[in-house]
């Protein structure tokens, strides 16, 4: 203040203009005490910070945007606590401001993912939001939100929630707008820039793997029992609220802000979820919000919530939004649909048994089964997509309904291990380079070398673990087990290595194979381990493991491709990986140029690429 106030009085002098009384008295009084008359900086110049030449600090993201909220009463619920309404109007606006910063144009809220609250604000701490673009598709970009509180008396800091968020670029009239590519610069921003193509995925098929799921499941509905609790009419629960969309809920060209929507949203389905409990809820969890169309200043929006299902901890509510004009004689448009799972603590903060609930008939029964399907899909997604890699089991058992998120969970994996930055090269022997990585708890590593190929040809090759017996001598047959659909399938391998029972070692893998989403993207073919009901371990063979391995292939030109093999090893391998590393032994090496002579044989097949 005391700088930009000095360049004012300068200016005024400069150009002859009569300073006013009072601010010569503040300014004298404000400099009482000083040895020295205030430094007055010139335009462009700048003060420079202690250390800084010492330590420049790394560059920062453009598309970054920064958001701090002092929680105040009228941001609050009864308890005290930050309303999840208010804070979600907050995650978007920062979202938001993050995608136009990298759109140069209005951008709308499209999606948002799956958000699991871990715990409550209280008034008086202090929100920090960071958002940033992790990538820019054509005309959407997904926008990564990291949500902390401050506690400002203690120091204290802690995570509230991780979010993913889809943001779509407007022209005039609403036309689409084709994005920039945007180039992450640091390990973290490679790998949710690589990362953000599998999540893409995953939103497009989730509706496809609720129908999968309901399909495979019984079309009766059955009840849960439970001692001494009586069924709750689920309409008993129903909720609906009208609200007129003001200038101030909306953006400069008029159209609803998302966030808005979602508080609204988060408003009627606490009061579904409080006349079921007859208690105080706490949102624990929100599945994907999807924004069918927009909604302008002046519309009606109306609001019905109801409770879908109430398990034994927590009740699922459907909340859905819809649109009409001024004079509501329209028919509505249906803009936004999302499931809320809420829960009951009691005094000592553990989730409180619920009541029953009993579903209407005809759609009630539907929205009741279609909740135990979510119910176990969110589980999925939370345990097998949302968790750290070493928190993932080396084996993760397979079934339709969670493919999507082992598929994910392998491709990303595999992912994030390409994108570290810390590759040291160990040994080069002609064409053929090793790296090794070294982390608290994995030795992994990487072979590669460039070949004579086309990027898509050899992942035509590679991805057929039937073929890898051609050139791999630790492969002694690859037998495939089930085609999941054109991008993963599961394959039963049977090694010629011997474990220390002197057995031949066996795998059940999965193979997830993805083309490039965009220019600079390689072609990738992971492997995970999983199990299958269908092929346990036998007596005669060892059951082995792989936690992440796989192929990236780059097109280095039209017939160049670099082909980089990664394994993060697990501890039956790493015996065998160290001797590799030392020099003690080139079997790495020697199996690699044996991968390249297939490539070369075969690369003028008259197999079509996939």
């Amino acid at each position: 203040a005391a700088l930009l106030l000095s360049r004012c009085l300068l200016k005024m002098v400069k150009e002859n203009i009569v300073v006013p009384e009072e601010i010569l008295s503040f300014c004298c009084n404000g400099l009482q005490g000083s040895t020295s008359p205030p430094r007055v900086w010139e335009p462009g110049e700048r003060e420079e910070a202690p250390g800084a030449m010492a330590s420049p600090s790394p560059p920062r993201n453009p598309t970054e945007v920064q958001m701090s909220q002092l929680v105040l009463p009228c941001h609050t619920n009864h308890r005290g606590e930050l309303s999840t309404g208010q804070l979600l109007k907050w995650i978007d606006t920062a979202a938001c401001l993050s995608a136009e910063r990298h759109a140069g144009c209005p951008c709308v809220t499209a999606s948002m993912d799956d958000i699991y609250f871990e715990h409550t604000i209280s008034v008086g701490q202090v929100v920090n939001i960071k958002a940033k673009v992790n990538r820019a598709f054509n005309s959407s970009m997904e926008v990564g939100i990291q949500v902390s509180y401050e506690d400002l008396c203690s120091g204290k800091h802690c995570s509230i929630c991780k979010a993913y968020a889809t943001f779509v670029a407007q022209g005039p009239n609403g036309s689409k707008v084709k994005l920039k590519p945007l180039t992450p610069q640091t390990e973290e921003e490679k790998i949710e820039h690589s990362i953000a193509a599998e999540r893409r995925r995953m939103r497009l098929v989730h509706k496809d793997t609720l129908k999968d799921l309901l399909t495979r499941s019984p079309h009766e509905t059955e009840l849960e029992t439970r001692d001494g609790s009586v069924a709750v009419p689920a309409a008993k629960t129903r909720v609906e609220s009208v609200e007129l969309v003001l200038p101030p809920h909306a953006n400069h060209q008029g159209n609803t802000f998302g966030g808005q929507i979602m508080a609204w949203m988060e408003n009627v389905a606490t009061i579904a979820a409080s006349r079921l409990c007859h208690a105080h809820p706490t949102l624990r969890a929100i599945e994907m919000f999807h924004f069918r169309g927009p909604s302008q200043v002046g519309n009606r929006l109306v609001l019905k919530a109801i409770v879908n299902n109430a398990f034994k901890n927590s009740m699922e509510v459907g909340v859905c939004a819809e649109a009409y004009g001024q004079e509501m004689s329209v028919g509505p448009r249906h803009i936004n649909s999302a499931f809320m799972t809420f829960v009951v603590l009691d005094q000592e903060g553990r989730p409180r048994n619920l009541p029953m609930v009993a579903p209407e008939p005809g759609e009630g029964e539907r929205r009741y089964r279609e909740a135990s399907a979510r119910k176990k899909i969110r589980l999925d997604r939370k345990y097998v997509v949302s968790c750290k890699q070493t928190e993932v089991p080396l084996s993760v058992p397979w079934d339709q309904s969670n493919k999507v998120y082992l598929s994910y969970n392998n491709v990303s994996a595999l992912k994030m291990l390409v994108a570290k930055a810390n590759w040291v090269l160990a040994r080069e022997k002609e064409k053929v380079r090793m790296y090794t990585l070294e982390e608290d708890k994995f030795l992994s590593f990487r072979i590669e070398m460039s070949v004579r190929i086309t990027a898509g040809r050899a992942f035509s090759l590679l991805s057929d673990l039937r073929r890898r017996q051609e050139w791999d001598s630790h492969y002694a047959s690859a037998k495939l087990v089930q085609q999941v659909d054109d991008d993963d399938m599961i394959y039963h391998v049977v090694s010629q290595t011997l474990s220390r029972e002197n057995k031949p070692q066996d795998f059940v893998i999965l193979a997830s194979r993805r083309k490039p989403c965009s220019n600079g993207d390689p072609y990738v073919v992971a492997f995970r381990s999983v199990t299958l009901p269908t092929l346990p371990a036998t007596a005669g063979f060892t059951r082995g493991e792989t936690l992440c391995s796989g192929f990236c292939i780059w097109p280095e030109s039209e017939e160049m491709s670099k082909v980089a093999y990664y394994n993060q090893a697990t501890p039956g391998y790493l015996n065998y990986v160290t001797t590799n590393v030392a020099g003690l032994s080139s079997n790495f090496c020697a199996t690699f140029e044996a991968c390249e002579k297939f490539l070369l044989k075969n690369k003028e097949d008259l197999i079509m690429d996939l």
